[in-house]
Protein backbone atom coordinates (compact mmCIF):
# COMPACT_ATOMS: atom_id res chain seq x y z
CA UNK A 1 0.00 0.00 0.00
CA UNK A 2 0.95 3.33 -0.85
CA UNK A 3 2.18 5.79 1.81
CA UNK A 4 0.34 8.90 2.25
CA UNK A 5 2.23 12.20 1.41
CA UNK A 6 1.16 15.12 3.17
CA UNK A 7 1.97 18.04 0.85
CA UNK A 8 0.48 21.64 2.04
CA UNK A 9 0.34 25.36 0.96
CA UNK A 10 -0.89 28.02 2.43
CA UNK A 11 -3.41 30.10 0.48
CA UNK A 12 -4.81 33.40 0.13
CA UNK A 13 -7.81 35.37 -1.12
CA UNK A 14 -6.30 38.57 -1.68
CA UNK A 15 -8.02 41.51 -2.75
CA UNK A 16 -6.59 44.95 -1.55
CA UNK A 17 -4.98 44.36 1.47
CA UNK A 18 -1.83 45.48 0.59
CA UNK A 19 -0.97 46.66 4.19
CA UNK A 20 0.39 43.47 5.38
CA UNK A 21 0.69 40.95 2.51
CA UNK A 22 4.69 40.44 3.02
CA UNK A 23 4.91 40.68 6.46
CA UNK A 24 2.27 37.55 6.49
CA UNK A 25 4.34 35.89 3.59
CA UNK A 26 7.04 36.11 5.32
CA UNK A 27 5.68 34.62 8.47
CA UNK A 28 4.38 31.40 5.93
CA UNK A 29 7.14 30.94 3.55
CA UNK A 30 8.83 29.38 5.76
CA UNK A 31 6.58 26.59 6.61
CA UNK A 32 5.07 25.58 3.12
CA UNK A 33 4.64 27.28 -0.19
CA UNK A 34 2.17 30.70 -0.11
CA UNK A 35 -0.14 30.42 -2.64
CA UNK A 36 -2.32 33.91 -3.59
CA UNK A 37 -5.10 34.34 -5.71
CA UNK A 38 -5.65 37.70 -6.03
CA UNK A 39 -9.64 38.64 -6.70
CA UNK A 40 -9.05 41.21 -9.36
CA UNK A 41 -6.97 44.07 -7.29
CA UNK A 42 -6.54 47.40 -8.04
CA UNK A 43 -2.68 48.62 -9.40
CA UNK A 44 -1.76 49.55 -6.16
CA UNK A 45 -2.66 45.95 -4.35
CA UNK A 46 -1.70 44.39 -7.20
CA UNK A 47 2.25 46.08 -6.87
CA UNK A 48 2.05 45.26 -3.08
CA UNK A 49 2.54 41.00 -4.61
CA UNK A 50 5.73 42.09 -6.47
CA UNK A 51 8.98 40.21 -5.32
CA UNK A 52 7.30 38.21 -2.32
CA UNK A 53 7.84 34.79 -2.04
CA UNK A 54 4.80 33.31 -3.01
CA UNK A 55 2.86 32.29 -6.44
CA UNK A 56 0.44 34.38 -7.51
CA UNK A 57 -2.84 33.68 -9.56
CA UNK A 58 -4.85 36.34 -10.90
CA UNK A 59 -8.29 36.19 -11.12
CA UNK A 60 -9.33 38.91 -13.70
CA UNK A 61 -12.26 40.55 -11.94
CA UNK A 62 -13.23 40.73 -8.39
CA UNK A 63 -15.65 37.59 -7.89
CA UNK A 64 -15.97 37.66 -3.99
CA UNK A 65 -14.00 35.44 -1.34
CA UNK A 66 -16.07 32.23 -2.21
CA UNK A 67 -15.01 32.65 -5.79
CA UNK A 68 -10.97 33.64 -5.33
CA UNK A 69 -10.91 30.13 -2.20
CA UNK A 70 -12.54 27.69 -5.01
CA UNK A 71 -10.28 28.76 -7.63
CA UNK A 72 -7.16 28.70 -5.08
CA UNK A 73 -8.26 25.41 -4.21
CA UNK A 74 -8.59 23.79 -7.51
CA UNK A 75 -5.13 25.67 -8.33
CA UNK A 76 -3.56 24.26 -5.53
CA UNK A 77 -4.16 20.60 -6.29
CA UNK A 78 -3.16 21.33 -9.97
CA UNK A 79 -0.10 22.52 -8.42
CA UNK A 80 0.45 18.56 -6.77
CA UNK A 81 -0.76 19.45 -3.21
CA UNK A 82 -2.47 17.77 -0.95
CA UNK A 83 -3.75 20.32 1.62
CA UNK A 84 -4.55 24.26 1.46
CA UNK A 85 -4.33 25.80 4.46
CA UNK A 86 -6.83 28.98 3.48
CA UNK A 87 -5.59 32.36 5.89
CA UNK A 88 -7.22 35.70 5.34
CA UNK A 89 -4.96 38.19 3.40
CA UNK A 90 -5.36 40.81 6.10
CA UNK A 91 -3.59 38.66 8.94
CA UNK A 92 -6.00 39.18 11.65
CA UNK A 93 -5.35 35.70 12.44
CA UNK A 94 -3.05 34.05 14.85
CA UNK A 95 0.21 32.54 12.37
CA UNK A 96 2.19 31.16 15.12
CA UNK A 97 -0.38 28.63 15.56
CA UNK A 98 -0.10 27.41 11.65
CA UNK A 99 2.31 24.57 12.77
CA UNK A 100 0.07 22.95 15.45
CA UNK A 101 -2.72 22.91 12.38
CA UNK A 102 -0.67 21.31 10.10
CA UNK A 103 0.40 18.93 12.57
CA UNK A 104 -3.45 18.28 12.98
CA UNK A 105 -3.88 17.61 9.02
CA UNK A 106 -1.02 15.38 8.43
CA UNK A 107 -2.63 12.87 11.37
CA UNK A 108 -5.97 13.59 9.98
CA UNK A 109 -5.61 14.15 6.35
CA UNK A 110 -9.42 13.58 5.50
CA UNK A 111 -10.27 16.33 7.84
CA UNK A 112 -11.51 19.27 7.07
CA UNK A 113 -9.77 21.67 9.69
CA UNK A 114 -11.35 25.02 11.07
CA UNK A 115 -10.49 27.23 13.41
CA UNK A 116 -12.88 29.12 16.18
CA UNK A 117 -12.23 33.18 16.28
CA UNK A 118 -12.20 34.21 19.99
CA UNK A 119 -13.48 37.71 20.15
CA UNK A 120 -12.45 40.54 22.97
CA UNK A 121 -14.82 43.63 23.36
CA UNK A 122 -13.11 45.16 20.74
CA UNK A 123 -14.90 42.94 18.10
CA UNK A 124 -17.22 44.94 16.03
CA UNK A 125 -21.24 44.22 17.33
CA UNK A 126 -21.70 44.24 13.78
CA UNK A 127 -18.77 41.45 13.21
CA UNK A 128 -20.79 39.03 15.81
CA UNK A 129 -24.20 39.75 15.04
CA UNK A 130 -23.20 38.72 11.32
CA UNK A 131 -21.35 35.62 12.04
CA UNK A 132 -24.32 34.49 14.07
CA UNK A 133 -26.55 35.25 11.24
CA UNK A 134 -24.39 32.96 8.87
CA UNK A 135 -23.74 30.03 11.17
CA UNK A 136 -27.16 30.16 11.76
CA UNK A 137 -27.72 29.36 7.93
CA UNK A 138 -24.53 26.82 7.96
CA UNK A 139 -26.70 24.57 10.61
CA UNK A 140 -29.65 24.64 8.48
CA UNK A 141 -27.76 23.86 5.05
CA UNK A 142 -25.21 21.29 6.72
CA UNK A 143 -27.88 20.13 9.79
CA UNK A 144 -24.74 19.92 12.02
CA UNK A 145 -23.30 22.34 14.60
CA UNK A 146 -19.79 20.63 14.14
CA UNK A 147 -18.73 23.93 11.79
CA UNK A 148 -18.22 26.43 14.87
CA UNK A 149 -17.78 29.64 12.60
CA UNK A 150 -18.71 29.69 9.01
CA UNK A 151 -16.73 32.60 8.25
CA UNK A 152 -13.53 31.93 9.56
CA UNK A 153 -10.34 32.15 7.47
CA UNK A 154 -8.54 29.79 9.35
CA UNK A 155 -8.96 26.34 8.16
CA UNK A 156 -6.95 23.61 6.43
CA UNK A 157 -8.83 22.07 3.11
CA UNK A 158 -7.92 18.20 2.23
CA UNK A 159 -7.97 18.60 -1.85
CA UNK A 160 -8.58 15.08 -2.65
CA UNK A 161 -12.11 15.39 -0.96
CA UNK A 162 -12.94 18.95 -1.86
CA UNK A 163 -12.03 19.62 -5.03
CA UNK A 164 -14.72 17.89 -6.61
CA UNK A 165 -17.24 19.50 -4.86
CA UNK A 166 -16.37 22.60 -6.52
CA UNK A 167 -18.51 24.27 -8.99
CA UNK A 168 -17.36 24.09 -12.73
CA UNK A 169 -16.95 27.08 -14.36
Amino acid sequence: MEEFAFKPAFLLPYFNHPARIAELVSALAPIAPVLIVDDGSDEASKSALKGLAAQIYARAQNGGKGAAVCDGLAWAKELGFTHAFQIDADFQHDVGRCEEFLALAARKPAALICAAPVYDESAPKSRLHGRKIMNFWCVINTLSHRIKDAMCGFRIYPLEGIVPLLPRT
